[in-house]
Parts: structure tokens; C-alpha cells; sequence
């Protein structure tokens, strides 16, 4: 088998202009960034919003393990199949971070023969739409530390400022730092910290935001300190909300590139779906909806994660609802999730299998919660036995959900086909119910939690820490506490303890901490030891990354 950048650069791609025609953008909406990649205006979607919206396809999964289940893979897998039985698909993806690039994860363009491409450019510097997200953020930071050195007319103290520095990089040493050393030229000396681009505000309030003066209105609601009087110190109170709107004035626009197989591909933005929402920017979806029969979304991590948030503050907020849900799953990583050792997946273990199999069950009856139809996908591995398979498909199907093994990975389009056309049974099937939701926005902010906690995580109660209970009167004192909540927990487990593998349930849930984004519309809370800043492991996958002098490159996937 050929490494994905192998396969990569054996594709023919086309000219981005073809694409765009494909979708019947005029060129005056069009900015290319070279031969193969695009920026689609956002001002494009005045021109169509009055078309009928196509079917809207969410990809999500069973609970992530070190294994890798494939979620975009088979989103891109799933948009050829769709385009392959001569359904008009795209499918819209986040932007991959540089952080698990050179970390553990690598890249984020599928794998195999369903990849978006330019691979190697959009897993880099793309169009640059990162860049000016980490630069829009870290200019809040200059600025409020050069508000405190020159008078501090808004009384900001300096032991209350929520607002770190940002950086798309793995970096545990800058988690917390202490800045403003040196003398009194070098400012106020204060506690300071970084966090990854990707788990910026300002990320999240990109993604969120169809114009530029949504775009400016949300900048100016980020709350970035506290005053000595206890008040909320936010970017409008700065006056630079323009500014910053001016720096991300060509990131808020889509991103146009094609699949494997030449088939249109947006990618913009990228939010951790542990810390915001997880999913690629709005406008992105939108506008794939006005342009495609089927757009084929994904949500972060596990069902438990991205499509909890994506169909509780996403959807519930921004007028999108999914015709179909589909949870990937991999055979190995339900053994994994049944006790079996990494290093032993690629063998054969119907015990394991069947110990794990209620992770999956479970990720079933919480998306059914939502009143939207389901398909399974069993991403197939070569170490996958028909045995194992057939076990997962009468499992699954017994839930009353279609089921479908996604081999697309190793045959393309080919090999989504009986997956493509089970979800447009599945979007067939349900279309006109009513959806539902977990919790309502007018709920209390602890019952929202309660509710996401008890019928998402299985947990048996909740419990808030001293330090999140002052949190949450201070939510409540200015109104935050009507927000959508955002619960931060690891990916590893449906719990907040990573090490619960499987189907845990009847355990105490504890939420330690808040953060509020009120900006991006929505109130953090932080459970479990999770944070903003990743750290590189021993062996970074950086190791194994080269370029020649005629420009070749090596490692990346």
C-alpha cells in the first residue's frame, strides 16, 4: 500500500477554476490561491440564500482511541459515493492545526484514496487562514497589556486577565509563563499563558460568524478580564474590534479545493470539539447547502463531543438540522474498548469485541435522542475478519440503524458506494420529524450541564467544585448563564476520566472550572484535567517529516 502522500501526488488534479464551475460560482466570487486551492467569497451566500437547501449529513464516532477511527476519511469517502450514484455532494471540513501535525495525530486530510488535496498544503500553511486567526488573537494581547502599562482607564486588574497568547504549535512549556519582567519598559509583570490556535475564541467566533459585521459584534462580546470593581472587561471596550475584523478579513472566507477524484471540498476553520464546537465554520455549511444536494459535515472527536455540541449549539442556534448521523466505527478500536493491548488489535478477538460493542450502543441511542435517523459505518481495516464484521452489522442493525462497511480508504468512491446509498435511504427516512434536543437555552446553566452529563455521559450525578460554583454566580451576576454550554471533557471516555474505556456509567461527574466565551455565544465548562495547550509526546511525528531540494515531500499523512 502507498503512503498518503504517495497517493497524493499521483492524483491528477484539476484547476480550481474547473471546480469552482462545477458549482456554478461565477469568477467575480472566486479568489485562487494558485493553480488548485480557492477562496469563495462570503458574500456569495447573499447571492443564493433563497435556493433550497440540500440534505445535511453529520459524521461523527464511536469514542477515540489511540487505534484511529477515520471520521474524515469516511466524510470524504462518503461526499465521492454520494457523487459517484450521481447525488451533487460536497463535504466541508475543518482546517487541520499545525499542532498534531508535527504532533501524534498528523495530518488531517483523510488518508488513503479519500483525501482532500492539496494534501500537503492544506495539512501546512494553506491560505493562511490560521495565521491570521493566532495573529487577531495575540493583538488583544498587546494591546491589553499596553492599556495596563499607559494609565488603565478601564481599571483592568491585572490578576484577573482570562486572555492568554496563542500559537499553532504543541508546546507544554508555554502553558504558564510569567510575562512583563525586565523593568518597568517591559510593562506590568503578570501570569500569563499560551494556548493552541485552535482553542482561540476567535477561532470559534470565526467559524460562527456569516459576514463581517457578525463578525465584528462578536469580536466586541469577548470577555478578556475583569476590573477591579469585578465588571467584565471585553475587546469592545478596547475599541479594536475593526482591527481585528481587518485581520481576518480574507480567513472568514471558505476554502474551495476538490477530492481524490476532482469533487468539490470546502475546508474552513477549526475548532477543538472539547473546548468549542467543534466543526467547520457556518458560512461553509450554509453555502455547501445552497450549492449541493448533499454537503457531508463531521464533528470532532466522538459523538459524545462534536455531535452533541453540533446538534445542541449548532444546530439549535444557527437553523441547520441534520437529515442523517453517521458514527463511524472500527473493529480494532472496539476491541481496544474491550480490553485488548494496542499492540495485539490486528488479531482476531470476538471476546474483546463483545466486551466493547457497548461503546458504540451507546453513541447509537444518544444520537436516536435527536430524533435523527442513523447509519453506522464500519470503517474496514486489512486485520478486519469477516466474523468480526458480520458480529458489528447484526449488532448494529439490531438497533434498528442501517449499517454499511466504508472501504473507501483502499477503494475510493467505489468503496462508499453501499454507504452512500444507505444514507440517502436513511435521509429519506425520517426527513420531516421534528428534532430534538438535550437541553433548551432557557434551561439553568446546572440543568443544562445535569442534562448533557445524564443523558449524554451516562453519569449518575453531577458535582461542582467550590471553585466553579463562585464561577457560575459570577456567570449569573451578568447573564451569561442563559448561553448554550460547552462541556470540556477528554476525548478518551463518554466520562471526564480518560481511563473509563468502553460504556461507563453511574459515576460522579465533576466539573471543576468555567470559562466563558461570550463571544462565540457560549459558556465552557471544564471538567477533568483537559486543557488548551497541547505538549509534543517523546517521538513527535516532526521526526518523520522532510522535503527534498526539488521540493518533495515525505512523511506527512
Amino acid at each position: 500500500m502507498l503512503s498518503d502522500i504517495e497517493i497524493a501526488k499521483n492524483a491528477k488534479l484539476k484547476n480550481i477554476y474547473e471546480i469552482s464551475e462545477r458549482l456554478e460560482i461565477p469568477d467575480d466570487y472566486i479568489n485562487p490561491y494558485g493553480k488548485n486551492i480557492a477562496k469563495i467569497s462570503h458574500q456569495y451566500y447573499d447571492k443564493i440564500k433563497d435556493k433550497k437547501d440540500g440534505k445535511l449529513i453529520l459524521v461523527t464516532a464511536i469514542t477515540p482511541t489511540p487505534a484511529g477511527e477515520g471520521k474524515t476519511t469516511t466524510s470524504i469517502g462518503l461526499t465521492m459515493g454520494l457523487n459517484k450514484i450521481n447525488k451533487k455532494s460536497i463535504v466541508t471540513l475543518r482546517e487541520p492545526s499545525l499542532g498534531p501535525v508535527m504532533g501524534i495525530k498528523g495530518g488531517a486530510a483523510g488518508g488513503g484514496f479519500a483525501q482532500v488535496l492539496p494534501m500537503e498544503d492544506i495539512n501546512l500553511h494553506f491560505t493562511g487562514d490560521i495565521h491570521a486567526i493566532t495573529t487577531a488573537h495575540n493583538l488583544i494581547s498587546a494591546v491589553l497589556d499596553a492599556h495596563i502599562k499607559f494609565d488603565n482607564e478601564l481599571g483592568i486588574d491585572p490578576t484577573e486577565v482570562f486572555w492568554k497568547r496563542a500559537m499553532d504549535m504543541n508546546d507544554r512549556a508555554l502553558r504558564e509563563i510569567i510575562i512583563g519582567t525586565g523593568g518597568k519598559a517591559n510593562g506590568v509583570p503578570r501570569e500569563d499563558g499560551f494556548i493552541i490556535t485552535a482553542a482561540s475564541e476567535i477561532m470559534a467566533v470565526l467559524c460562527l460568524s456569516r459576514n463581517i459585521e457578525e463578525l465584528k459584534e462578536k469580536l466586541s462580546k469577548i470577555v478578556i478580564a475583569r476590573g477591579y470593581d469585578k465588571k467584565p472587561i471585553t475587546v469592545g471596550d478596547l475599541k479594536i474590534e475593526g482591527a481585528l475584523a481587518l485581520i481576518l478579513k480574507d480567513a472568514i472566507n471558505p476554502n474551495l479545493v476538490q477530492t481524490i477524484e476532482n469533487t468539490p471540498a470546502i475546508i474552513h476553520g477549526g475548532p477543538f470539539a472539547n473546548i468549542a464546537h467543534g466543526t467547520n465554520s457556518i458560512i461553509a455549511t450554509k453555502m455547501g447547502l445552497k450549492m449541493s444536494d448533499y454537503v457531508v459535515t463531521e464533528g470532532g472527536f466522538g459523538a459524545d463531543l462534536g455531535a452533541e455540541k453540533y446538534l445542541d449549539f449548532v444546530a439549535q442556534n444557527y437553523n441547520l438540522k441534520p437529515s442523517t448521523i453517521v458514527i463511524v466505527a472500527t473493529i480494532r478500536a472496539l476491541k481496544y474498548h474491550g480490553g485488548m493491548k494496542l499492540n495485539e488489535l490486528k488479531n482476531e478477538s470476538l471476546e474483546n469485541l463483545k466486551n466493547g460493542i457497548e461503546n458504540l450502543g451507546v453513541h447509537i441511542e444518544n444520537m436516536k435522542k435527536f430524533n435523527i435517523p442513523v447509519v453506522v459505518a464500519i470503517n474496514k481495516f486489512y486485520s478486519d475478519t469477516d466474523s468480526e464484521i458480520e458480529f458489528v452489522k447484526n449488532y448494529a442493525e439490531d438497533k434498528d440503524v442501517f449499517v454499511s462497511v466504508n472501504e473507501s480508504f483502499e477503494k475510493g468512491s467505489e468503496g462508499a458506494v453501499d454507504l452512500a446509498q444507505k444514507v440517502v435511504n436513511s435521509c429519506n427516512k425520517n426527513n420531516e420529524e421534528k428534532m430534538t434536543f438535550v437541553y433548551q437555552n432557557t434551561d439553568e446553566l446546572e440543568v443544562k450541564i445535569e442534562k448533557i452529563a445524564r443523558e449524554i455521559y451516562r453519569a449518575g450525578n453531577v458535582e461542582f467544585s467550590i471553585n466553579a460554583r463562585k464561577k457560575i454566580k459570577f456567570l449569573k451576576k451578568y447573564g451569561y448563564d442563559k448561553l448554550p454550554v460547552i462541556i470540556a471533557k477528554t476525548q478518551s471516555s463518554i466520562s471526564d476520566d480518560k481511563s473509563k474505556l468502553g460504556a461507563p456509567k453511574g459515576y460522579e461527574f465533576t466539573i471543576r472550572d468555567f470559562e466563558l466565551s461570550a463571544g462565540a455565544g457560549f459558556v465552557v465548562a471544564l471538567a477533568g484535567d483537559i486543557m488548551r495547550m497541547p505538549g509534543l509526546s517523546k517521538v513527535p511525528n516532526a521526526v518523520n517529516l522532510n522535503i527534498d531540494n526539488s521540493g518533495n515531500i515525505e512523511g506527512l499523512s
